[in-house]
């Protein structure tokens, strides 16, 4: 008996068929994820550091409409935190300045960014990883079935029980080959799809998480919280400073103001006064009493 004629058994023949439609179905998964984790990877590299703030929409857009970033970025971005106004900042207002806004995590982006997140969650990876068992199971299922169908053509009684024999042996033989090939499947499937898993997407998702390390760095809540006490107290004493100097501007404003208008205002007051007091002592003939009164 000949390999091919082996390969060609039903029991051999319908393991092959199942090594090869798991193999393809595994292949295509992994190339799918490939094309999306590609594409995800070449839009981070255009994205510069100092630049994320600018085109944080951009780059929200995009990820949420790639099938393979889209749960893990809406989990990520939860745990951004963002400088003032972000949406209002631009190139041109800051243009001059020393500020330089970016956009902090507070979370390290590999706990978001993740093997679990970006590969497995976007396939049946549990049936994929089950598949080499599927396999090996199916050698000892068609090994004794195999069997079980030899010995039921055996006939003992007949007169040709040499020929029965030979034949008994040789389907014992295939169904043992059965679990052989079912094994060296399993094997085989092992080794090329943890192959195929290096290249297409663990390759990738630790591209990304190298990416969004560079453009995103890490404050802590407790730095976090250490940095806005500082800022309190940056602010608490500029407000301090900010009244005593309003209270002085305040005082030499109105001293300014009374110096300047109210005081020769009185005194042009006072002058008309004291002029009416003469004119009215000189129309009285002398007599001022009742006007030192008035006055």
């Amino acid at each position: 008996m000949t390999f091919l004629d082996i390969l060609l058994q039903p029991a051999i023949l319908i393991i092959t068929a199942c090594f090869l439609f798991f193999f393809l179905i595994t292949v295509k998964n992994y190339i799918y994820i490939k094309n999306n984790l590609k594409s995800v990877y070449l839009f981070l590299q255009t994205l510069d550091k100092k630049e994320v703030i600018y085109r944080y929409n951009d780059l929200e857009n995009f990820l949420l409409s790639n099938k393979c970033t889209c749960t893990a970025w809406e989990d990520m971005r939860k745990a951004l935190i963002f400088p003032d106004k972000l949406y209002n900042i631009t190139a041109e207002n800051i243009a001059g300045l020393n500020y330089t806004p970016e956009i902090y995590l507070s979370v390290d982006s590999s706990f978001f960014m993740n093997e679990d997140s970006l590969v497995h969650s976007k396939i049946n990876y549990k049936f994929i990883q089950s598949i080499p068992t599927l396999l090996t199971g199916m050698g000892p299922f068609f090994t004794f079935m195999k069997m079980a169908i030899a010995f039921s053509k055996v006939d003992f009684t007949s007169k040709e029980i040499t020929s029965s024999l030979s034949v008994l042996i040789g389907n014992i033989q295939i169904a043992a080959l059965c679990s052989v090939f079912a094994v060296g499947y399993s094997l085989l499937y092992i080794v090329l799809e943890k192959l195929i898993y290096n290249i297409c997407c663990k390759k990738y998702y630790l591209l990304i998480q190298k990416e969004f390390i560079r453009l995103f760095d890490i404050c802590t809540s407790e730095q976090f919280l250490l940095d806005l006490v500082k800022e309190v107290k940056l602010q608490s004493s500029g407000n301090i400073k900010f009244f005593k100097d309003i209270t002085k501007d305040f005082s030499d404003s109105v001293s300014k103001t009374m110096s300047e208008h109210t005081t020769p205002y009185l005194e042009n007051i006072l002058y008309s006064l004291n002029k009416l007091n003469e004119n009215i002592v000189k129309s009285s003939g002398g007599n001022s009493d009742i006007v030192d009164k008035l006055f």
